[in-house]
């Protein structure tokens, strides 16, 4: 076999049935199915156990463990040549493996592959079609990309080799809920190379209550913290470097903004951190990420109003009030 499906999951219900299903239709059959399982209580793992496919492999962790715990099993099981990962909620269109199979023939040399998605509901239905992307994109251009906002990209759907996904240390425990660790995974391995992407929709993401949404802002800090540590050690290959002195200061501003919001809308009991605090902290990126360039984050007014909300109890209850309002 040359391809491996990895799916990681804990309570799949019905979204894992199919997605599962997606995937054993596939029209090119040269591949086996990794699930790691873990420890789910809502009959998730008794479902597996009736799956007769022989290309299927469970393997089922011995105690509950963190989300990172789990996708870090990734690195240890058997692997074909050629891997992708997927969350249980997402779906597959059935030539997926076929245009990969066929971008790889088209592109040998590339080290890291991806088709067009399209954006689904909870219950399947078309949202939107990702943003247009180039066929050929080295790693600094994606990082451009990624700063300025012009590029969908999620954990799932890329196919790379497993060798270089080993060799990389795949996604990094070290990224809260693994926040952030896909973007550095995808500019590690496009840099070995460069990413080739096919025109053709081949799969699926499932906007819902997932991970990236439900993360509160204090550990959503902490991913971004671990990233910003990331790239600055990236800055040692050049074209990186002038990606980030181009395009940093936006993209901190961006993110203090964003951040700064979410960690107003985190109860104080779930966190450790103050909106000012945060603002702060980015301006101390700044300082490393991009020296010497002008950064005051307060003159942007939704950053400005998110440190006035978070100054007291009152102010944040005025905010919940005000956001209900406007919703």
């Amino acid at each position: 076999m040359r391809f491996s499906f990895i799916l990681p999951v804990r309570n799949g219900g019905e979204y894992i049935k199919e997605c599962v299903a997606s995937i054993l239709a596939q029209t090119l059959q040269d591949f086996n199915l990794i699930i790691l399982e873990n420890c789910s209580t809502d009959g998730t793992a008794e479902w597996l156990q009736t799956l007769t496919d022989e290309r299927i492999i469970i393997i089922p962790a011995e105690k509950p463990l963190s989300i990172e715990e789990n996708w870090a099993r990734i690195l240890a099981v058997p692997k074909n040549e050629f891997m992708t990962m997927t969350g249980h909620d997402d779906l597959f269109d059935k030539n997926y493996l076929q245009v990969m199979s066929d971008l790889i023939d088209q592109y040998p040399d590339a080290s890291l592959y991806q088709t067009h998605f399209e954006y689904v509901d909870k219950d399947g239905k078309f949202i939107t079609n990702c943003l247009p992307m180039d066929e050929q994109q080295f790693s600094h251009e994606f990082l451009a990309c990624f700063m300025c906002r012009t590029i969908n990209s999620t954990g799932t759907g890329y196919l790379m080799r497993s060798k270089d996904y080993n060799e990389n240390g795949g996604l990094s425990k070290e990224y809260p809920n693994l926040i952030f660790a896909d973007y550095a995974l995808w500019i590690d391995i496009s840099l070995l190379s460069f990413k080739a992407t096919s025109p053709y929709k081949t799969f699926k993401y499932r906007i819902h209550n997932s991970i990236s949404k439900t993360t509160n802002g204090e550990e959503y800090q902490k991913a971004f913290e671990v990233f910003l540590n990331f790239l600055i050690q990236r800055k040692q290959n050049e074209k990186i470097k002038m990606v980030i002195e181009r395009y940093g200061k936006e993209m901190l501003l961006y993110h203090c903004e964003s951040l700064s919001h979410r960690i107003l809308k985190t109860p104080v009991a779930n966190r450790k951190i103050a909106v000012k605090e945060f603002i702060e902290k980015c301006k101390q990126y700044a300082e490393t990420l991009i020296p010497g360039q002008h950064f005051q984050p307060l003159k942007i007014f939704r950053i400005k109003i998110a440190e006035i909300f978070d100054r007291s109890s009152f102010n944040r209850s005025f905010f919940k009030i005000y956001k209900k309002l406007s919703s």
